[in-house]
C-alpha cells in the first residue's frame, strides 16, 4: 500500500499519453522511473527528474506501482512477457486502449505470472492530464486500486468502476457512443441549419441548449430501461417517429444527408410493429441490445 503521498511508480511506454503520465507525477513529487524503446523520448522527463530505466524488468524493480500506456494489448504482452521480465509481486494498471475481452484476458494472463493488475481507460486529452478534467477509469480488484488511489490521484479525476476487468473498456466504448452521437446529430442540425443561411457558430448555444435539456432526462430513462417498463410519460414510440419522418423530410427537401435519420427511424419502425408502439421511447434499448441482423 502507497504508505507516503511521494511513492514511487514506474511509466512504460513514453508516446504522447504516456509522457503526459509520467510528467504529472514528477509534478505531485512522485519519484518516477521511465521506459521505452526509443530511449530519446525520455530525454526531457529526465531532464525533470525521472530516472530512465536499462531495461523492461528494471522499470518493473523500481516500484512498486507500474503504468503501462502502449499502442495495444500485442505490445503490452510482449513487452510484459519476455524472458527477462519477472512479474512476479508486480502491481501493474495498464492504460492502454483495447477493448473489454482484451482487458481480461490481460488480467487473467498477469494472474498466471504472479502479478497484480487493474485495467484502465484515459477519457482525455494528454494536456489535460494531471488536471480534473482528466478522468481515468479504473476496473479490477478494489483492494489493489485503493492501495494505490493516493498516487493516482496525481493524474485527475480517478474513478473506480468495478472488479470486472472488462468494465474500464466498456465505459470508455460507451462513452465514445455518446460523444460521436451529440456531435453527429449537433452535424445534421448543422448541415441543415447551413441551407438557411446560419453558420455554426450561431447555432451551437441553442444545440447546446437542447444537447444539455435531452441530459436531463437521462435518470428517469435508466429508471424505465432497469424496469423493463416504459410508459408514455412524455411521447409515444408512435409520436416519436413521426417526428423522426419529419426531419428526413426536411433533410431531404433542403439537400441534406437523411442517413442517419433514416437509420434510427428504422429501428424505432421495427419496435413499433414489435408492439411497443405505445411505450417511451427508451423501448429502443431492446433494439440497441440485440444484433442488426437478428
Amino acid at each position: 500500500m502507497d504508505s507516503t503521498t511521494n511513492a514511487p511508480v514506474t511509466v512504460i511506454g513514453l508516446g504522447l499519453m504516456g509522457r503526459a503520465l509520467a510528467g504529472a507525477f514528477l509534478k505531485a513529487g512522485h519519484p518516477t522511473t521511465v521506459w521505452n524503446r526509443t530511449t530519446s523520448k525520455s530525454d526531457l522527463l529526465v531532464a525533470e527528474g525521472a530516472r530512465r530505466a536499462p531495461t523492461v524488468g528494471d522499470a518493473l524493480k523500481a516500484s512498486s506501482l507500474t503504468i503501462i500506456c502502449v499502442t495495444d494489448y500485442q505490445a503490452m504482452h510482449e513487452l510484459l512477457g519476455a524472458s527477462d521480465v519477472e512479474l512476479d509481486g508486480t502491481m501493474v494498471i495498464n492504460l492502454t486502449s483495447g477493448d473489454s475481452a482484451q482487458a481480461r484476458a490481460a488480467a487473467r494472463w498477469a494472474g498466471q505470472r504472479g502479478a497484480r493488475y487493474l485495467d484502465g481507460a484515459i477519457m482525455a486529452i494528454p494536456s489535460a492530464i494531471g488536471t480534473a478534467e482528466a478522468v481515468i477509469l479504473h476496473s479490477g480488484p478494489q483492494p489493489d486500486f485503493d492501495a494505490h488511489k493516493s498516487t493516482l490521484d496525481a493524474l485527475g479525476t480517478v474513478t473506480y468502476l468495478g472488479a470486472d476487468h472488462g468494465l474500464a473498456s466498456l465505459y470508455d466504448v460507451a462513452g465514445l457512443a455518446m460523444m460521436w452521437s451529440v456531435l453527429n446529430a449537433w452535424l445534421q442540425g448543422t448541415a441543415m441549419l447551413r441551407t438557411a443561411g446560419v453558420d455554426a457558430a450561431t447555432y451551437a448555444p441553442f444545440a447546446r441548449q437542447i444537447a444539455a435539456g435531452v441530459a436531463e432526462w437521462l435518470p428517469g430513462y435508466a429508471e424505465q430501461i432497469d424496469s423493463g417498463s416504459f410508459p408514455a410519460e412524455v411521447s409515444a414510440l408512435e409520436t416519436d417517429v413521426r417526428a423522426m419522418a419529419h426531419l428526413i423530410e426536411e433533410s431531404e427537401a433542403v439537400g441534406v444527408n437523411a442517413e442517419l435519420p433514416k437509420l434510427i427511424k428504422a429501428m424505432a419502425d421495427r419496435s413499433i410493429a414489435a408492439g411497443h408502439g405505445g411505450e417511451q421511447y427508451p423501448v429502443l434499448i431492446e433494439e440497441f441490445s440485440k444484433p442488426r441482423d437478428s
